[in-house]
């Protein structure tokens, strides 16, 4: 194999690897599109991206002679300039999950074999007479080429993201203009925790986040809150007003094996006990105890049943999840809390599991899962934030709550929305039987459902900021 056929191959590979980067960290884990604070970083990206497509391009399709090997090599390195500036942003503005430091490290070790030999080609044409060749390179060129489209789409997608956070105007901060107190968050780095902790502390409220991954913490909220690693470190004279557990693995991951199942109830269960235990010693009670659950404590209904705060449990390993979750929570009302359970529905935001359920409409391969009749209980994260700070403030508030928005809609319609919004078709409909196939009983998140309503919420005049989810998808695309 000649020097070119394994440029062209180490160049495949670092597409490869720079789409899984993006589409399984940028776009799922970080949602970086829609990140705050994270225009800096898509800018990069943006620039860095349109420099690949047209490296990628040329490198499919021309040969650099003579003088062309000054304007090529200028090119790639500002290409590593920047792909050197990004990997500093990316370190002072969050902490990188381990497969995104490996995968970068992979990515780095490739870069440096591809244009290590590149190099030695150049060497080659330097000596030749001033002229772009052009050159068929087959099947390989084919690829990079397409490779080059799809990399300069990304980064026209980059560009635009960061110009819209720049014009994004934030929700309220719900907190703001409530009375000083101070909050102990479990579950503070995830999807809810981390801006639910950032309005917190901006509202100037004292924050403990319990956390297992403190470094993390620390990186999220700019050192701002104080950040343990176990509620043993917590001492008996600690005050606390109010408690938010927010703790618990996601249910959206590897499929449910026993072990499984027993890591998502003792990522519930034991931290619950655990604060618990704390209250119990505790010399100043918490007043409030907001508790997290879903409603999944429904377990799978028909379409067609309708479901409120007083609807019986259901079957199945969700309903027993959420209920003896629930149940471990209801030791506080003894210790003299007013507990406030919010069975959370399908929370979407620029995070979680929305980008997900976008992705294949943003690629265009959008369309219903099942026979899209399954009913999707929803809220926007703004709504839910906002529910929590009401929670907090309205002692009237008591008991459980449907924190969901009023507009319940069939998988077929959400399909429908997300197309319109995204300007995209709607047409690969995936049967439920494939999805049950590869996610077992894991499946039922996404081809089941339950109509459910807040039905106490609408009662105490809560006001949704997104009821529909037209609005939602708007606010969020």
């Amino acid at each position: 194999m000649d020097i070119m056929n394994w440029v062209l191959s180490l160049l495949i590979a670092q597409g490869i690897l720079g789409a899984i980067d993006t589409i399984y960290h940028h776009e799922l884990t970080v949602a970086l599109p829609r990140r705050p604070g994270a225009k800096l970083e898509l800018s990069i990206h943006a620039v860095r991206a349109l420099l690949y497509g047209v490296v990628f391009a040329s490198i499919a399709n021309v040969e650099f002679h003579g003088g062309w090997v000054t304007a090529i090599v200028i090119l790639v390195a500002i290409e590593a300039g920047l792909t050197l500036w990004d990997f500093v942003v990316e370190d002072n503005s969050r902490k990188l999950p381990a497969t995104e430091r490996m995968l970068h490290t992979v990515l780095a070790i490739n870069g440096g074999a591809l244009f290590g030999l590149f190099a030695w080609q150049l060497a080659h044409w330097w000596g030749l007479q001033t002229a772009l060749v052009t050159v068929d390179y087959g099947w390989q060129g084919i690829t990079l080429t397409i490779f080059a489209i799809g990399v300069a789409a990304s980064g026209i997608r980059d560009g635009l993201a960061a110009l819209n956070l720049g014009k994004t105007i934030a929700a309220p901060n719900p907190f703001l203009g409530q009375a000083h107190q101070r909050y102990l968050v479990t579950g503070g780095t995830g999807f809810i925790g981390e801006t639910l902790v950032n309005q917190l502390l901006d509202a100037g409220h004292e924050v403990t986040v319990w956390a297992r991954d403190p470094l993390r913490a620390a990186y999220l909220f700019d050192g701002r809150a104080r950040i343990i690693r176990d509620v043993a470190l917590l001492d008996s004279s600690e005050h606390f007003d109010t408690v938010i557990n927010l703790a618990g693995a996601p249910v959206v991951g590897p499929r449910w094996s026993a072990r499984r199942k027993a890591q998502l109830l003792s990522s519930r269960l034991e931290t619950t006990q655990s604060l618990l235990s704390w209250f119990t010693q505790a010399k100043f009670k918490p007043a409030t105890w907001i508790q997290t659950s879903a409603i999944g404590y429904y377990g799978v209904r028909k379409s067609s049943e309708t479901l409120n705060e007083n609807s019986a449990k259901g079957t199945g390993f969700m309903a027993d999840l959420c209920t003896r979750w629930e149940d471990t929570a209801q030791a506080a009302d003894q210790l003299g809390a007013r507990r406030v359970t919010l069975r959370f529905g399908l929370v979407f935001g620029p995070g979680g599991a929305l980008p997900a359920l976008l992705l294949p409409y943003r690629l265009g391969f959008g369309g219903r899962l099942g026979d899209g009749q399954q009913v999707m209980s929803w809220i926007h994260r703004d709504d839910l934030l906002t529910l929590i700070a009401q929670a907090v403030q309205d002692d009237r508030m008591q008991g459980t709550y449907n924190a969901v928005a009023p507009e319940a809609i069939t998988q077929t319609q959400f399909a429908k929305t997300a197309g319109q919004v995204l300007v995209r078709p709607v047409w690969l409909h995936v049967p439920a039987a494939l999805i049950r196939g590869m996610a077992g009983e894991m499946a039922q998140l996404f081809v089941d459902g339950q109509r459910v309503i807040p039905q106490r919420l609408l009662k105490q005049g809560f006001q949704f900021r997104h009821p529909t989810l037209l609005s939602a998808l708007r606010d969020l695309r």
